[in-house]
């Protein structure tokens, strides 16, 4: 019998335990582990890799909107994501797709659809919300796929500079060579197809938590 290993990740632990109940309840084929934040996912499938599917939210401590995503998708690009969110907007759920989910989940959602959705992208498929239309391409969609671009590291630096830090402090706290900071941000730089950090930090607003609405927003322009 295969047995499916799936992560909740959630810093609310009673919802966990309902999402985990809903899914793994009399389903003994089913495997699923809870963690609160992404450290605790990052412990989990550095012990096992071998993983079918992450439940993620997109609001949580640490994480900023689609940062958690981002760094989730670069680092382990072969295991499928899907976000369950109590977000019900339509651009959001776009720009969730355009950096990788493979399915978007209304937290509102009873038990019976909540299966229904995770059994679509477990069988290869992508699951949009019924009654969601992604539409076609906008403003902000070639910057969404140049941010899906980055590597967990240029994910990690660009937080960083959003942050106001500087390349020494960088460098500091990832534990690692001003000259490689500074080989990051060039990268980075490229990447987004910007001219200057200020640039860089302006893209990473389309990511933070509590900035949905700039991902609404005109794109970012090269000076």
């Amino acid at each position: 019998m295969t047995r499916r290993r799936i992560i909740i990740v959630d810093d609310h632990p009673l919802f966990r335990a309902a999402l985990r109940q809903t899914l793994a309840g009399g389903d003994a084929t089913v495997n699923v582990e809870e963690a609160g934040d992404l450290a605790g996912l990052n412990a989990a499938l550095e012990a096992d890799r071998d993983c079918d599917l992450v439940l993620l939210d997109l609001n949580m401590p640490g994480v900023r909107g689609f940062s958690g995503l981002l760094l989730l998708r670069a680092q382990y690009p072969d295991i499928p994501v899907m976000i369950i969110s109590a977000v019900e907007d339509a651009t959001v759920v776009r720009r969730a797709f355009e950096l990788g989910a493979a399915g978007y989940l209304h937290k509102s959602e009873g038990p019976t659809e909540i299966r229904r959705a995770i059994e679509t992208v477990l069988s290869g498929e992508v699951f949009v919300p019924p009654g969601t239309t992604l539409g076609g391409e906008d403003g902000q969609t070639a910057l969404m796929k140049r941010l899906a671009t980055l590597t967990p590291q240029q994910v990690r630096v660009l937080m960083m500079l959003s942050d106001g830090l500087m390349n020494k402090q960088i460098a500091y706290e990832l534990s690692i060579s001003e000259a490689t900071v500074k080989a990051h941000v060039s990268a980075i730089l490229q990447k987004l197809d910007v001219d200057s950090r200020t640039q860089a930090v302006i893209a990473a607003s389309r990511i933070e938590d509590g900035q949905f609405e700039a991902l609404f927003s005109t794109s970012v322009d090269k000076a």
